[in-house]
């Protein structure tokens, strides 16, 4: 039997890498009982990172979700990644949470990708709630973490525990709302115990919960006005009022603890339960125009927010159910295909463990394998209802590589894999260059297109290479030119004969990003028969494949073809062809030919204090600088204009630049000249590389 979805509390774990996620996710299991023996994030023995490249960086590179049961409450707990290469699942369980845990470093306090998160948070109206951990290491201090959270976060953010002792010290935690204190020994579940208020701390305790009072009491008149005349408001109260506060974002609690020891971790399952709110006093969601309400007796509405390949299970589907009851062995039907899935065994996950379960009921978070054509991003229903759930705004992906598989036959093998890694993470980039005809698998960053290499080879034994991409260089001319090409061979019996003469000149149209081609028949008096044009045509397209320059696509050619001869026996279509291509090559030399380097429209987000070295860094890789404008959160956005070739290893250099906060995206502008002392260098790279594949 199923919770009611106001017993049911949906919580995302986020923050920046390091904070101590995957760490708290595992003592909250802990603490709950849902596993019997705290794992390490060092050992490789969490819960949530299960995959082998988690253990060996000793991060979180998927969601991982974990379900357990405190105070007759279900909880849905999700783990995210910390590293902006992943965010995508972290934006995913954020789509579908009604709130977020947001895990805070005592020592580095807030840090960029929370504060990404916290902008993406609030535009989905989630109520927050901040954990503050590491305290017992070296230089953390809550307080100043807290004065840096309201800074960052506004004046609603508010302490409703501090804690006990300084850095190795730390011992517990004084919960403001009751004015109690907690100490903890031990990794133990039993490890807590009530102790006196220590004396020292006193009169910081009631100075931070006058502040907290002052807070609770501004989201409530009718508290408000008790409070400013000194009457004495009850626990339940106070918890009434900092659940509606948090409900919508209006304040945003702060706890506090070491989630490696263990503490401070009963007090934020309390918190998660009492503060944070359940499906139905979180309100319904409205998808266009219409309004699914956490209800069990209403059509069904259940949205798939995550897809994970397993090479033996094929894909499972974690999904949230909106409205309605998901029931196993039942027929549902996929709103984006218009089909019927049929739905199998359903699963939860338990610790270490995959459940199974009969149902889930509205507010709830479940999965299924073996759906046919459901992948994340899909609706299941009872009917088919045009429905569609407002896309995520992923930052584009800007780390490309050319992969190629490492034994030949494997190409169907590493597409498919790669096309099942892509439904998993809808960050990566899969497509083939139409120029240079590599296929380009491309990422958020290095480590993401590492990790995707990885994956390919341990899930579905796929071994790659992975190769900087080809710049896709063009040729084109400057100058008219005039040529003449015959194709003549004699041999015994019918022999070849091709003959013609034509003009080409630069093709100056009005779109400078396509520059294209014009063929024009100027063919007077029949000297070259109708059915021979199309392959003199033919040839020339032929020769502007591989350019005279460095063998590269020729383009922003007009042809004129305006005469010629033929033979009425020896004249054929491949004799005329050739004689085209002869023609065109000749012609191409006498044009004054140059080499073309597509230009890319970068626009790079950057800290306010890092703008002129992101500037200078731009200038240097031949950029234009076009403007900056101020986006808000202490960001600026700069625009420049920069070639291609310059940009292929931007991304750790930006980083670098800015401390980890920068990111940029770009998108194909138009082609220009290669400058005279680079052109060189690039010829002789496409010399070398057709000698070597020669020999």
């Amino acid at each position: 039997m199923h919770k009611p979805a106001d017993r049911i509390r949906n919580v995302a774990l986020v923050g920046h890498r390091g904070s101590g996620k995957t760490s708290l996710h595992e003592a909250l299991l802990f603490e709950a009982g849902a596993i019997n023996r705290m794992g390490s994030v060092v050992d490789g023995t969490t819960t949530s990172d299960t995959d082998p490249d988690e253990k060996s960086r000793q991060m979180s590179i998927t969601a991982a979700m974990a379900t357990f049961e405190w105070q007759e409450r279900k909880v849905n707990l999700i783990d995210t990644p910390g590293d902006s290469s992943f965010i995508a699942d972290a934006l995913g369980a954020l789509r579908v949470c009604e709130s977020a845990v947001f895990v805070i470093n005592a020592v580095m306090g807030v840090e960029v990708h929370a504060s990404r998160l916290w902008t993406r948070a609030a535009e989905l109206d989630l109520a927050r709630l901040i954990f503050v951990n590491m305290l017992d290491r070296e230089r953390a201090d809550f307080f100043r973490t807290l004065e840096s959270l309201k800074s960052a976060f506004g004046q609603h953010v508010v302490a409703t525990e501090i804690p006990i002792g300084l850095e190795h010290e730390v011992r517990g935690v004084i919960d403001l709302v009751d004015m109690k204190a907690y100490e903890y020994d031990g990794i133990a579940r039993e490890n807590c115990k009530e102790i006196p208020i220590p004396d020292e701390l006193q009169a910081q305790a009631e100075e931070y919960r006058e502040k907290l009072m002052d807070e609770v009491a501004e989201n409530s008149d009718a508290l408000m006005e008790r409070y400013l005349e000194g009457e004495e408001i009850s626990h339940e109260e106070i918890v009434t009022a900092l659940k509606d506060g948090t409900n919508h974002g209006h304040i945003f609690p702060v706890t506090c603890g070491v989630a490696t020891r263990n503490l401070g971790t009963n007090r934020l399952l309390d918190a998660i339960v009492e503060d944070l709110p359940s499906p139905v006093k979180h309100g319904g969601l409205e998808v266009g125009e219409v309004t699914l309400e956490p209800v069990e007796d209403k059509e069904m509405f259940a949205y798939v927010f995550k897809t994970r390949a397993d090479p033996f299970a094929g894909r499972i589907n974690i999904f949230r159910v909106y409205q309605g009851v998901v029931k196993q062995d039942s027929q549902v039907l996929n709103t984006r295909t218009h089909t019927k899935e049929r739905i199998g065994q359903l699963l939860t996950f338990e610790g270490h463990q995959t459940g199974h379960a009969n149902d889930f009921g509205p507010g709830d978070i479940g999965a299924v394998a073996k759906l046919k054509e459901t992948k994340a991003g899909d609706w299941l229903a009872s009917r088919d209802e045009p429905i569609e759930m407002p896309s995520i705004k992923l930052p584009a992906p800007v780390m490309a590589f050319a992969v190629e598989p490492r034994s030949k036959g494997d190409e169907e093998k590493v597409f498919t894999a790669l096309r099942r890694l892509q439904e998993e993470d809808p960050t990566i980039d899969l497509h083939r260059d139409e120029q240079t005809g590599e296929q380009i698998v491309a990422g958020l960053s290095q480590v993401h297109v590492e990790v995707i290499v990885e994956r390919l080879k341990s899930r579905f034994g796929a071994e790659v290479n992975l190769n900087p991409p080809h710049v896709p260089y063009q040729e084109t001319i400057r100058k008219p030119a005039k040529a003449h090409g015959r194709h003549k061979k004699q041999t015994g019996g019918r022999g070849q004969f091709g003959d013609c003469h034509i003009e080409i000149e630069p093709l100056i149209n009005d779109d400078p990003a396509h520059p294209g081609f014009e063929f024009v028949n100027a063919i007077k008096g029949g000297v070259i028969p109708t059915g021979f044009i199309p392959a003199v045509e033919k040839g020339v397209h032929d020769a502007m494949q591989a350019g005279v320059v460095a063998g590269y696509p020729v383009k922003g050619v007009r042809v004129r073809l305006y005469d010629g001869s033929y033979h009425t026996v020896d004249s054929s279509e491949m004799a005329f062809r050739l004689a085209g291509s002869l023609a065109m090559k000749q012609a191409l030399e006498q044009a004054g030919p140059v080499l073309l380097e597509p230009i890319m429209l970068v626009t790079v987000a950057a800290p306010e204090d890092s703008v002129g070295d992101v500037i200078g860094d731009l200038n240097s890789r031949r950029g234009r600088p076009l403007g900056m404008e101020p986006v808000g959160a202490g960001m600026t956005d700069v625009k420049a204009e920069v070639p291609m070739a310059e940009m292929l290893s931007y991304a750790p250099d930006l980083r670098s630049i800015t401390g980890g906060q920068g990111e940029f995206t770009m998108e194909f502008l138009r082609y220009e000249e290669v400058p005279g002392h680079l052109a060189g260098k690039v010829v002789e790279e496409a010399r070398a590389e057709k000698e070597a594949v020669k020999a």
